[in-house]
């Protein structure tokens, strides 16, 4: 019985452990600007509910748009972000939705 407590004791301890080691880290958003356009086009990247063409469209945002993405990694080349008023808008209260990633560009 000793033998057993002990060895259910061990487990327990070994699961918070591992528990602890796998925190979820906090993801800050990266900042991203609208850019590859074609002039000579719509000039435009839509904003759309979902991650897929099909998904209906929200706006249209200019090029130089500055975004906030919500997740750290696309999703099938599509990300999923906050329209920002400006590079130093901190409220982000803007539009939210998908842009497919072609046609972000990284603020530096």
């Amino acid at each position: 019985m000793k033998m057993r407590k002990l060895i259910s004791t061990a487990i327990i301890g070994a699961m918070s452990l591992i528990g602890a080691s796998s925190a979820v880290m906090a993801y800050d958003g990266d900042y991203f600007r609208v850019c590859r356009l074609n002039p000579q086009g719509d000039n435009f990247l839509a904003l759309r509910t979902c991650g897929a063409s099909k998904c209906q469209k929200l706006s249209e945002l200019p090029p130089n748009t500055y975004l906030i993405t919500t997740e750290p990694y696309a999703v099938n080349r599509w990300r999923e972000v906050i329209v920002l008023d400006s590079l130093h808008d901190r409220e982000f209260s803007g539009e939210t939705g998908w842009v497919y990633n072609k046609y972000i560009c990284p603020v530096r």
